[in-house]
């Protein structure tokens, strides 16, 4: 059974399309670590001046690495399963804040060095070493602004934080394209598409990953 990776911009909707996958597929959910997360609040809400002196998107990083990293590796022992991103993803965001200034060269040196190991250790695992598919979710950027708005996460909506979002839109589909290669990929477009209002948006999205990973399994 397979396991597939949904990924995107922030509030585009990865969590109900994983929902859907996983009761599509039979499957089970690993969620990104956002409610729980005592770091994230901090990250968004910060001072300029705060985040040089906390490093809160290094250590942001960090705890996003450690979950997704323990995550992935329980989806893939179990063999079928859907992750709501995963730590093929995480390295994006840690460039875009170093690229950003948020995160030192140093300490984005200490992070690949990291998920340069634990990438060796999911290599190694005897039994699964990849996932089956991606399914990307893309928008134009007024529709991811007006997802986050619609989610209504009070430390997202702070006007201050939109040139963050667009400089992660903005270099996204660079990233999918020409730095991911774990698996397939799906893009599947969000401007049009409603998972949870609309059924047959729905079932077209769900037809359309069972055909991707059809087509996956037989050039495997």
């Amino acid at each position: 059974m397979p396991v597939i990776c949904v990924g995107g911009m922030i509030g585009i909707g990865k969590t109900s399309v994983a929902e859907l996958l996983a009761k599509e597929l039979g499957s089970e959910v690993f969620y990104e670590s956002v409610e729980d997360n005592p770091i994230l609040p901090l990250f968004y809400t910060a001072s300029p001046e705060e985040i040089q002196a906390k490093r809160y998107p290094f250590l942001l990083q960090l705890y996003f690495l450690r979950t997704r990293f323990a995550s992935i590796k329980e989806a893939y022992k179990q063999g079928d399963n859907v992750l709501d991103r995963s730590i093929y993803e995480d390295w994006y965001f840690a460039k875009v804040n170093h690229d950003l200034g948020r995160i030192s060269s140093l300490e984005m040196q200490v992070y690949e060095g990291l998920l340069d190991e634990m990438m060796r250790e999911i290599d190694g695992l005897p039994y699964r070493k990849a996932p089956d598919l991606m399914v990307y979710l893309k928008a134009d950027f007024d529709t991811v602004l007006r997802r986050i708005g619609l989610r209504g996460r009070d430390f997202e909506q702070d006007d201050s934080l939109v040139e963050y979002y667009r400089a992660l839109w903005s270099g996204y589909d660079d990233w999918v394209h020409k730095h991911y290669s774990a698996s397939e990929v799906l893009v599947v477009d969000m401007n049009h598409t409603d998972v949870v209002n609309n059924p047959e948006d729905a079932a077209r999205v769900a037809q359309e990953v069972k055909d991707a990973l059809a087509a996956a399994e037989r050039r495997a």
